[in-house]
């Protein structure tokens, strides 16, 4: 309701909308800030009641924009920084105070999907930087929407490969790095389908 309601009011771009864990719905949209701003405003007076969270951001940065939308960027850094927030919306806030207080880059975004209605960011930076998005995104949130945060410095390269593939962990391939045991090798069965 409130998504169309939206799309009527102002000429906004209907970005993404959809069902999101656990039986959430949620619609980001864009476009002008005075479009948005209205825009934004009457779906937040349709469900006022009903609303779970919401942000707006006016002149988002262009690495969240793209990453809401499904961008990934290569780890290509020493350090790699997660924060994860109760909402999508919390996640959004941060990571745009963080990509635009620091120069660490949004390596990938997961809004909602599969997390239980959470999300989160990984940045991709030096350790200093990667420290300061971190407390600089989560400053800008409320302390009980952030869930997690973390950082590692000198990320292991199986590791970097397994989330160069995205962080589903059907979508992960099978990291077998050079002298690692095979797969149930350690306890002398091995993994068949039958």
């Amino acid at each position: 309701h409130a998504a169309d309601a939206m799309a009527k009011r102002a000429p906004i771009a209907l970005l993404k909308a959809g069902t999101i864990q656990p039986g959430h719905y949620l619609v980001l949209i864009g476009g002008s800030v005075g479009s948005v701003s209205e825009a934004f405003e009457t779906g937040r007076a349709i469900e006022h009641e009903r609303l779970l969270d919401q942000v707006l951001l006016p002149d988002v940065h262009a690495e969240v924009h793209d990453a809401a939308l499904g961008a990934q960027r290569a780890l290509e850094q020493e350090a790699l920084g997660v924060l994860e927030t109760a909402s999508v919306a919390a996640l959004l806030e941060a990571a745009d105070a963080a990509v635009k207080g620091t120069p660490v880059h949004i390596a990938e975004l997961r809004l909602g999907d599969g997390l239980g209605g959470r999300a989160f960011v990984l940045f991709d930076g030096i350790v200093a930087d990667v420290e300061a998005a971190l407390e600089i995104g989560a400053a800008r949130i409320d302390a009980e929407r952030v869930r997690h945060r973390a950082i590692l410095g000198r990320l292991d390269d199986s590791v970097r490969a397994a989330l160069a593939s995205g962080t589903r962990f059907a979508g992960c391939a099978l990291q077998a790095p050079a002298g690692a045991e095979a797969p149930g090798e350690a306890s002398g069965r091995r993994w068949n389908e039958e």
